[in-house]
């Protein structure tokens, strides 16, 4: 006899490989095994595929024995389920999944815990703006980034696990069972804060089925979870945020403030402003000699104090901004590479890829003043190891990441965002920004090609012309006529100009066209950044537009909906305002450095110019 289930729920499906479900529908299982909560079956629409396990009850014939007793062959996970169809006990959460503080509460009943998720439909694709959804830092890096000992320096390594931070308290110390949205003082600076509006279903079980109501009152419905655990924006911890799970305490030093500029929001200005110069890469030697590495000198204007790092240190510090910032673009670093790390080329290539990397964190007004970046820039790690540990450490383990991160978001305030509005600039920006990483890479392409010409084509074509003036020359000579003498001296210098105007063309794109492709080197960074924040915003929009459908069914309170949208206004300002950044330093850089390059290309064809110039002139005396 064929398997079957009864739906206890609605599903819908939201990737490939999915089927959805009606609730008390009747479905053949393919098998009775999950598979990390997950079974395969047919719908009764002759749709097959994966839903989850915890939305279905496995429908049993029923066998000679014990009153309740699943038969001999049943499997542990199903041998509770009743064959009268009482709902059936909660499947164990994944090994992912982080109850809130407060989970386990006794208003917390036992059918709200929310069905597994993590598992991977097969032939899934997660795909942004037509193709294929780019791993972000986050996911790249993962949550809980720990350094191994094979990689780091016994600067960045100790037998302590966290630094000593006496009145830090975690999210989870005082459980906020009232809901309140601002659970009063914790500490000097520390407001506990949380997005909890009830102790619905909704707010602490997640994605949990809805609940059923015999009464047929009004439900407290819930926005769905999305099942995609490797949606960037649940990753990102957007999706918790949203639908109120999030809740911790936040220093007054945390704050990020959002504020409306003439154009829209935009983040509030860094007060304090600074530069910071990178120079002197030098060759240093660890273990006697085994080990070797290049160090950089860096000395911010706003102290003056030279410290040294590593690309290693500096990798260290890409890892945790990502990490820390889903709604902010974090330059990437110049490539690694793993043979020529100590040629000259290679190592003045990688500082000007730094000091274009340094130039755009110190002007952003967020990163600037984080944490983490001051730390990296201003604790002498050589003279100060302890304290250089601690800060390290109270880095990895910050807990204002993920969903707390949004808390730390401050918005202007009664100021309201029109949700097509934003979504028609968001969009817009989508345009723009795919336009531009198809020009970036095309002009890339194009100036790449252009360099490689110069470097060896025209220079190998001017010397050509060069040596030709030169052979004339010499066929003159054998006249042995006084008076062409000089003519002969001429027409051999206008060939050596040509071999000085190769050798030109040859420098010629270290001054001009390598910085430019320098500059489309860190912006595409920049646009491959943007997918993610923007599914972020993106996904905070789809709950908003579930969340009022469920109100105007009935079946969702107002106030709950209204807290959704405002949680999706404060991730919407922070997305707008790290847009409003973007296109003030893109303006700022692109300007600079058309500038430069056409500076740069006057000066080319005036050394060439000077060069014929000089040649013209020896032939006035023939």
């Amino acid at each position: 006899m064929a398997l079957r289930a009864r739906a206890l729920y609605d599903f819908r499906s939201e990737n490939p490989g999915e089927i959805s479900l009606r609730e008390h529908e009747v479905l053949s299982l393919c098998s009775e095994q999950d598979i990390e909560g997950w079974l395969e079956g047919i719908n009764s629409r002759g749709d097959r595929g994966l839903f989850p396990a915890s939305y279905v009850q496995v429908i049993r014939a029923p066998e000679a024995g014990p009153a309740g007793d699943g038969g001999p062959g049943a499997p542990a996970r199903y041998a509770n389920v009743p064959p009268g169809g009482f709902e059936p006990l909660p499947a164990a959460p994944p090994a992912s999944f982080k109850p809130p503080p407060d989970a386990f509460q006794p208003l917390l009943q036992p059918q709200q815990a929310p069905p597994p998720s993590t598992f991977q439909p097969p032939g899934a694709s997660f795909s942004y703006g037509g193709g294929a959804l780019q791993p972000s830092p986050q996911q790249l890096y993962g949550g809980g980034y720990q350094a191994s000992d094979d990689d780091w320096d016994d600067e960045w390594d100790d037998s302590s696990t966290v630094a000593d931070e006496p009145g830090v308290l975690g999210s989870g110390a005082y459980p906020d069972l009232d809901g309140s949205s601002l659970g009063g003082v914790g500490a000097a600076g520390r407001y506990r804060l949380s997005t909890r509006t009830d102790l619905s279903l909704g707010s602490r079980g997640g994605s949990a089925p809805p609940q059923h109501h015999p009464s047929g009152a009004k439900s407290s419905a819930t926005v769905s979870r999305n099942l995609n655990r490797f949606s960037t924006f649940v990753k990102s911890g957007g999706e918790a945020f949203v639908l109120g799970e999030a809740s911790g305490f936040v220093k007054d030093g945390d704050k990020l403030c959002v504020v409306l500029g003439p154009y829209g929001p935009e983040w509030q200005e860094n007060p304090y402003p600074f530069q910071c110069t990178i120079d002197d890469p030098t060759k240093q030697t660890k273990f006697k000699g085994m080990k070797s590495y290049i160090s950089y000198k860096l000395v911010p204007t706003h102290t003056q104090v030279p410290v040294h790092r590593r690309y290693k240190h500096f990798d260290w510090l890409y890892a945790r901004l990502a990490e820390k910032f889903p709604v902010i673009s974090v330059p990437h670093l110049p490539e690694k590479q793993a043979t020529g790390r100590f040629e000259e080329d290679f190592i003045s290539k990688r500082r000007k890829g730094l000091i274009w990397w340094m130039n755009h964190m110190a002007s952003h007004p967020v990163l600037a003043q984080c944490d983490v970046f001051q730390h990296f820039l201003t604790c002498p790690s050589s003279t100060d190891e302890k304290a250089w540990k601690q800060g390290k450490r109270k880095a990895e383990k910050d807990e204002m990441v993920g969903a707390n991160f949004f808390l730390t978001l401050s918005t202007p305030p009664a100021a309201a965002l029109d949700l097509q509005e934003v979504e028609s600039k968001i969009d817009g920006f989508k345009c723009f920004t795919k336009k531009m990483d198809d020009s970036a890479l095309q002009l890339n392409h194009t100036a790449n090609e252009f360099a490689r010409k110069q470097v060896t084509g025209f220079k190998k074509e001017y010397q050509k012309v060069g040596q030709s003036f030169r052979g004339l020359s010499q066929a003159f000579e054998l006249d042995q006529q006084a008076f062409s003498a000089g003519l002969n001296q001429a027409i051999a210098f206008t060939g050596d100009a040509y071999d000085a105007i190769g050798e030109l063309f040859a420098d010629q794109p270290r001054q001009d066209l390598d910085p430019v492709m320098d500059l489309l080197a860190l912006y595409q960074g920049h646009l491959a950044n943007f997918p993610d924040i923007i599914h972020v915003q993106k996904g905070a929009l789809t709950k908003v537009k579930e969340s009022r459908r469920h109100v105007e069914e009935g079946k969702m309170e107002i106030q709950k909906a209204d807290g959704i949208q405002d949680r999706c206004n404060t991730i919407s300002f922070a997305t707008l305002a790290e847009i409003h950044h973007f296109h003030q330093i893109r303006v700022r850089d692109f300007k600079s450095q058309m500038q430069h390059f056409l500076q740069q290309q006057i000066i080319f064809f005036q050394k060439v110019t000077q060069k014929l110039e000089e040649a013209l002139h020896k032939y006035d005396s023939v």
